[in-house]
């Protein structure tokens, strides 16, 4: 499976380069998003611009690296979802489970937002 990976300073972007997501590519994610974030990118955006559809089996993939990515005080946010996979989202209310954003700033957003609260948080 080939990915493209994108280090910024606050985060990584990671982009399956694919049409169809399964669980074994999502698994193939979470084990990308392991690696990037040894290399010390522990903030991470998922581009799934190139996947056009989505098994089940995948979402709860994903759904479990949020809540783990969340636990140990790391940010994760997917973007770049095209209907198809949306639609997919919405029917079993996994979009409200994830972190999804509309457009890549906006993701770039929630990121820096996220990294100012537990900043914040900490100090006190």
């Amino acid at each position: 499976m080939d990915f493209k990976i994108d280090t910024k300073d606050a985060f990584a972007i990671i982009i399956p380069v694919t049409g169809k997501l399964d669980a074994n590519l999502a698994e193939e994610v979470v084990n990308k998003c392991n690696e990037t974030r040894l290399n010390g990118s522990n903030n991470l955006i998922i581009d799934l611009q190139h996947i056009t559809d989505v098994e089940e089996s995948a979402l709860a993939v994903f759904v479990q690296l949020h809540e783990d990515s969340y636990s140990n005080e790391q940010s994760l946010v997917f973007t770049g979802i095209n209907p198809n996979v949306g639609a997919a989202l919405k029917a079993n209310e996994t979009d409200l489970l994830l972190n999804v954003a509309p457009k890549m700033i906006e993701a770039v957003d929630i990121i820096s937002m996220e990294i100012l609260e537990r900043d914040l948080f900490g100090e006190e």
